[in-house]
């Protein structure tokens, strides 16, 4: 199997985990894999490795299983994206130009037009990526995708209301005019009262659902373990 179907395979394997077709705690075995993606054992295991470095699948005995839901791990990389957070929001306040800061400000209000649960997910996203390209640091924008990747499994019970959406959304706008007004004080504030708020109601949600979400087959733990470092996807 040549480099692109190797690249092929992992995003097979990805989208299979984000999107909960492969259940967090779920058993994979390479051999069961072979027969499951028509592809060998060494690509299989290469996609698993580069999967484990985004802390979405770890080894289990000699095996390997699809990574628990952490509320520890949760917990840490929402503190760990409020920090990458507030750095991102300082450097874009002096390094961003202002057609830039204006199309920040548009995505934020097109996002508030409409509203849809999945749609809802994607703008989340797609607005803290945009922001964090303007600080002009791509480890900080590496970081950041690093982080959304982490939470993504979960991040759908914080947006299922509509009620839920659009506080998002009206915090983003919020952010987004504080950049623009290059007011580094107001915005690092901001995000981390949105961080904080977003971490407060997917944990809450994961508390309310937990039951019903162990019934489906879903692993949620609670590790005393600190999580591994993040890495760039």
């Amino acid at each position: 199997m040549n480099a692109a179907n190797d690249g092929g395979l992992y995003d097979r394997l990805r989208t299979a985990i984000l999107s909960l077709e492969l259940m967090p705690g779920e058993r994979l075995s390479e051999r069961g894999l072979e027969s499951l993606l028509g592809a060998s054992r060494t690509p299989i295991r290469a996609a698993l490795m580069r999967l484990e470095n985004e802390g979405l699948t770890q080894r289990e005995g000699r095996g390997w299983q699809v990574a628990p839901i952490d509320l520890a791990e949760i917990r840490a990389v929402m503190e760990y994206r409020e920090a990458v957070e507030a750095a991102v929001v300082e450097h874009a306040v002096e390094r961003a130009d202002d057609a830039e800061l204006a199309s920040l400000r548009a995505l934020a209000d097109a996002h508030h037009r409409h509203d849809d649960e999945e749609v809802g997910l994607r703008d989340g996203s797609d607005f803290h990526l945009a922001l964090a390209r303007l600080s002009r640091n791509p480890f900080l924008a590496d970081a950041m995708a690093g982080a959304l990747t982490r939470l993504s499994r979960t991040r759908w019970l914080e947006v299922r209301t509509p009620e839920s959406r659009a506080q998002a959304r009206a915090e983003h706008m919020q952010i987004a005019a504080a950049v623009a007004d290059r007011d580094a004080a107001a915005a690092r504030r901001l995000v981390a009262q949105h961080s904080r708020g977003t971490r407060d109601r997917l944990l809450a949600s994961l508390e309310e659902e937990r039951r019903r979400l162990r019934g489906r087959g879903v692993s949620i733990i609670e590790s005393s373990a600190a999580p591994p470092p993040l890495k760039a996807v």
